[in-house]
């Protein structure tokens, strides 16, 4: 019988939520030397040398952090920041976890969404007592989407920072602009300030790899056609569009990992163009469970670059659909096990 993603309810254990903030699979043998630069984007290279400096940094912290003063007290030392600013697919997130790989245990890495989740299961002070043990908190997509969760990780990196955890992150927003075209509310301004601080900020030019010499995605295939390929996938779900997202809707973001654990490919019928915000983030946070599972992804109906109305497109979220976008492409290239 086909399996479903509707008929998952996984549950997963806050104190997991910690343990498993570690790079994706396929970053789990990456290094700053396997990072190939583009030669025609010198910031490529420049970043490469700036993201293994801040890796020995770390190192330098943590040590020193370890060494205790005359009365026996351990020393007061501040984490640096990093923060890896650039386009789609220009390899910000393999350097992430390089200086995640390079850095001394215990160390976190997880996206902006898996790090608010984690908060939001511990409890702040329960969060910070966990993390402060941390050499490094690698945070990949930083987004500031709206003021609650802006101050939430401003108060959570002041008070890492200040008990010697060094803070590494990635955007396509320079850390100063963050918010930017959202929010005008000056506690918000405020703190995005104190954020910007943080972080000594790199630029990553260049196109994205996913794309780089890559035929178009593969056109949706019919619903017949889609069945098929489903049952020939050992492993495989067949989930129909709307079906899944009103399941999504009842499952919190940090269980989508869970969700898709074990499948080796995604088929989806019937996708259609979503106009709802809600909805649009929960497509977003799937799309990046499934890429950093490698999951193939094969639909039938709209297109997957169309899956997002040209209304979303053009609102605040639009880095956040643009990302799910070119990551769903490259997906729909995966391919799929027999």
């Amino acid at each position: 019988m086909q399996e479903r993603l509707v008929d998952r309810h996984p549950e997963v254990p806050a104190d997991q939520l910690v343990a498993q903030m570690v790079p994706p699979p396929m970053f789990d043998e990456v290094s700053f030397a396997s990072y190939i630069p583009d030669s025609k984007e010198p910031s490529q290279a420049a970043a490469v040398r700036k993201a293994e400096e801040f890796a020995g940094q770390v190192a330098k912290i943590r040590k020193a952090a370890s060494k205790k003063s005359l009365f026996g007290k351990r020393k007061q030392v501040t984490g640096a920041g990093l923060y890896l600013d650039g386009g789609f697919g220009v390899g910000k997130t393999h350097l992430l976890a390089s200086i995640f790989h390079s850095s001394p245990a215990p160390k976190s890495f997880g996206t902006f969404g898996e790090l608010t989740n984690v908060v939001g299961a511990l409890g702040f002070a329960n969060a910070v007592q966990r993390l402060s043990a941390d050499s490094v908190l690698c945070i990949d997509e930083f987004e500031l989407d709206d003021p609650g969760d802006t101050m939430l990780v401003s108060r959570l990196l002041t008070e890492l920072s200040a008990a010697g955890v060094s803070i590494a992150a990635t955007s396509n927003t320079l850390p100063g602009q963050l918010g930017e075209g959202r929010f005008a509310a000056q506690d918000f301004l405020r703190e995005i300030k104190k954020l910007g601080a943080i972080f000594e900020a790199v630029r990553v030019d260049g196109p994205d790899y996913r794309h780089r010499d890559l035929p178009p995605a593969p056109e949706p295939v019919s619903p017949e056609d889609l069945g098929e390929r489903a049952t020939g996938a050992t492993g495989s779900t067949l989930d129909e569009f709307d079906a899944l997202l009103k399941h999504l809707s009842t499952l919190h973001p940090s269980k989508y990992g869970a969700l898709i654990s074990g499948v080796s490919s995604v088929f989806i019928s019937n996708v259609h163009p979503v106009t709802d915000q809600a909805v649009a983030l929960r497509i977003v946070v799937l799309a990046d469970r499934l890429y950093d599972a490698s999951v193939p992804v094969t639909v039938s109906g709209a297109k997957l670059d169309e899956i997002f109305s040209a209304e979303m497109l053009e609102g605040g979220y639009r880095k956040k659909y643009l990302r799910a976008i070119s990551r769903l492409l490259a997906l729909s290239r995966f391919e799929v096990p027999a």
